[in-house]
This record gives structure tokens, sequence and C-alpha cells, in this order.
């Protein structure tokens, strides 16, 4: 049955179907405009684990959305499709992570590894795991971006994505980075872990091609992350308090993510982490902090980039709280569908 076909037979107002497909479409990868990558995968997590099932937990909820995107006048037809978790990484993911924990106890207790051969070797094994699943990763997205589709991240703890950006840093010369998140993730291994979920941003910004980053809602930092950004010459921060102050003071919204945008280039990534979001909408995710966007808020921001006339080139969805967080699955779903859909009505295909 052809994509039209598939299209013509479906009822986008009918009964949330089960079908293992993201809100129950009926599309198979090979109709697909974009295809979204799970990574279950929260090893390095140094709070509340649990984000490795998120995308089997995003899935699950999906099936109770409704279709109609107001932004994007028939969404649902322009084709989505949601890959199923490999269960390869998540038994992986499963043995590393008992690992980790037992290594970050150790830390927290005042150990140092150099004291302590064990623990060196679970650092080192840890580390080289994370470094082969940011390569597998980085195949796939490239595999999927040669197909001619887009890839969206659904991990997954914030190390996630960054084997996309290094496979989309092969399709452009440059692009910028919009970060929605609580924290900078800006910290050199933190704990030790070379692709540590707190150095996401660190580790992006030695991709050449990243020639901007540009942070939204950041709450949570230490000094070295301030340090780095204001020495890199590629990063603008919009603090949370920064915003909200602005807003109190007479500043409109509007005004704000007009600011915002102005820093990024013609081609944007987005990399959304829930906690990006106020922590009512997202309590189980690993490290909420008080503050934060609404849920209209951003979408008002996403869209805000795509009606510039700027590109969204790719995106990930992370830190979303995993199996029997029904609720964060719920808000996590919704997130994931509007930020699909504004990345595929953002285009994508210009090369600067």
């Amino acid at each position: 049955m052809s994509k039209e076909e598939k299209i013509k037979n479906f009822d986008p107002n009918g009964v949330g179907l089960k079908n293992g497909h993201f809100i129950g479409l009926p599309f198979e990868e090979e109709d697909a405009q974009l295809i979204l990558m799970p990574v279950p995968w929260d090893v390095t997590v140094s709070y509340s684990d649990g984000t490795a099932t998120a995308p089997e937990n995003i899935l699950e909820a999906s099936s109770q959305l409704d279709l109609l995107d107001p932004d994007v006048p028939d969404a649902w037809q322009l084709g989505l499709y949601f890959r199923k978790p490999s269960t390869e990484y998540l038994f992986k993911n499963q043995q590393l992570r008992q690992q980790a924990i037992t290594y970050i106890d150790f830390l927290e207790q005042g150990g140092q590894i150099e004291e302590n051969a064990q623990m060196l070797e679970c650092l080192t094994t840890i580390n080289a795991e994370c470094n082969k699943l940011k390569s597998w990763v980085k195949k796939e997205c490239l595999a999927i971006l040669d197909s001619g589709k887009k890839v969206g991240i659904v991990g997954g703890e914030h190390s996630s994505p960054l084997g996309l950006l290094e496979a989309l840093a092969e399709r452009y010369d440059h692009f910028g980075i919009l970060q929605i998140d609580a924290h900078m993730d800006l910290r050199k291994a933190y704990e030790g872990f070379t692709y540590s979920h707190a150095s996401i941003f660190y580790n992006a910004l030695q991709i050449p091609a990243i020639s901007q980053l540009t942070q939204v809602g950041i709450r949570d930092y230490c000094e070295e992350e301030v340090a780095v950004a204001n020495t890199s010459g590629r990063t603008t921060t919009f603090f949370n308090h920064e915003i909200k102050r602005a807003i109190f003071e007479g500043k409109t919204y509007l005004q704000i993510v007009n600011q915002i945008i102005s820093t990024l280039p013609q081609n944007v990534y987005i990399s959304f982490d829930i906690d990006g979001l106020q922590p009512n909408l997202c309590p189980g995710t690993g490290t909420p902090v008080p503050g934060g966007l609404d849920f209209e808020e951003a979408i008002f921001l996403i869209h805000a980039v795509v009606n510039s006339g700027r590109k969204i080139i790719g995106f990930d969805l992370c830190e979303v709280a995993g199996i029997g967080n029904e609720w964060d699955a719920n808000v996590g779903a919704r997130v994931l569908y509007r930020l699909s859909n504004a990345a595929m009505k953002g285009g994508g295909d210009v090369v600067m």
C-alpha cells in the first residue's frame, strides 16, 4: 500500500490505535519523512535513572494523543516513524548502570579512583561502552540522512544525541544548537565519564561545525560551566532568572524569543531536555529543577525558529522519565509530536 493510500484509509478522528507505531500512525520507515531513533541509555545519570525506558514509555502513551497540531495543518500526513528501541543496548545499559551506581556511590563517599583499581577499571569500561554507543548512533543516523530523511533522537540520557551531532557535522559546514534545558551540561568528563549526560555540550563544542550554542531556561549550573560558556566564543546563555526578571520588568516573551533567535544561524539543531520545562510537567525526570518554561512557551519558541525562515536539521528529546511514569510520558509524547512536526515544517535542505 502506498503512502497516499495509507493516508486515505487512516481515520485521524478515530480511536487511538495501539499498533506499535507512534500515535497509532499508519506509516512504516520507508514512508516516513522523519525517523525517530530511540536511544535506551542512562548509564551516566548522576541522580535518578530510568530514562533508558523513556522511548518505550513515550510510545505507549502516544496512542492517547489527538493528531491535530494547530501550528502544522495535516501534520500527521507528513510521515513520522518511531523505530523500536534496541533490546541489545537496553540490556547493555542495565548491566552498565549497576556498575555506574557502585562507582558513583564510591565517588560520593569521597573515594579516589587512582587508589582503587576496581573502580578505575569500571570507569574505563563504561567510557569505552559509551563511545561504542556514540559510534552506533552516528552510523545509524548517517544511514538515515543518506536516505534523504531527517532524524530525531529520543533519549535516554542527554548524552544520547552526540552521535547525531557528529553525523550532521559531516553534512553541514556549520550549524547552531538551540538547547532547552535546566542545566548547561558543559562539564568536562563529569564524574570521570567522558560522555556524561552532564558533558554533552562540552563535547558538542569540540565539533568545529557547531558554530553556535544558544541555551535557554538554564537555572542549575556551576562556575566551571559558566567559564566554558564565557570562553568558548560560541555560546549564548539565556538564564531562566534573567528571562523571568525581564518579563517582570515589562519585557514581552516575544521580544525575548526574538533575541534568542537572533543568535542562531540559518541551520539549527534543537536539543530539548524535558527538565527545561517546569517540574510539574516532568516530575519523574532525573534532575528536576524549580522554574523553567511552560509547555506553550517552549512550543512558541520552537515555531518562532521555523517562522524566522531558519531550517531545523535535526533534534533530540531527552531525559523523559521511563516506564511507570505515565504523566511524564504523556507530556513527553506531546512535546515529541509538536517538535517533530516543527522539524518537518522547518525544512532542513539548506547546506551552509
